[in-house]
């Protein structure tokens, strides 16, 4: 499979860390939108929420509160989003999960 986050998952690609278990895989952002810029893949490919599931729901919701302690966002708050097909602007076709925080986001969604 050419999935560049099937490739980062098993560390065929190097990345910046932020939270790791046996599911799921939480790392900086190359190109940030904010201040904290984290992106939480499943380990396992798929290739959105749709395909999503709930196993693997159950361990992104549980990285996304690792993630959120662990970058200081957890009580000032953040954005969680994940991007659904070419019309979602889903850039990469494998579920995953943006968070963003660490600054005032704007309301617009867009």
């Amino acid at each position: 499979m050419d999935c560049i986050f099937c490739k980062i998952a098993a560390g065929e690609i190097p990345c910046d860390r932020v939270y790791e278990d046996e599911n799921v895989l939480a790392f900086r952002d190359i190109h940030p939108q904010a201040p904290v810029h984290v992106l939480i893949v499943p380990k396992k490919h798929m290739k959105n929420a749709l395909e999503c599931d709930p196993g693997t729901a159950q361990a992104v919701l549980h990285a996304l509160k690792e993630v959120a302690k662990s970058e200081g966002v957890s009580e000032s708050g953040f954005r969680a989003v994940t991007n659904c097909g070419p019309d979602g602007a889903q850039s990469v076709e494998h579920l995953h999960f943006h968070v963003l925080g660490g600054a005032q986001l704007s309301g617009r969604m867009g």
